[in-house]
């Protein structure tokens, strides 16, 4: 266990952001989950307002540096290939 104030104050603030981007990672996978399975009943209107949840989580975590920029628009980008498949 650290001793100085410094890393006691450290430590804190890594759980504080610990805690933060765990619930953003988990919130993004869970909106890419409902698009996918959106996807399998093959209701379009569904699958397409899940797109959006589901990007707006991606962009989220990308904004706040929890996922790479291109990562994130590499992961939209798919999704949205699979959409437009659906689509047409």
């Amino acid at each position: 266990m650290a001793n100085h104030k410094s890393a006691l104050k450290r430590i804190r603030q890594s759980a504080r952001r610990q805690k933060r981007n765990q619930h953003l990672r988990t919130g993004m996978r869970t909106e890419i989950k409902r698009f996918r399975q959106a996807l399998e009943t093959g209701d379009a209107a569904a699958a397409s307002e899940r797109f959006a949840a589901a990007e707006r989580a991606i962009r989220r975590a990308s904004t706040r540096g929890l996922i790479p920029k291109q990562r994130a628009n590499r992961s939209v980008g798919r999704l949205a290939k699979s959409l437009n498949a659906l689509n047409a």
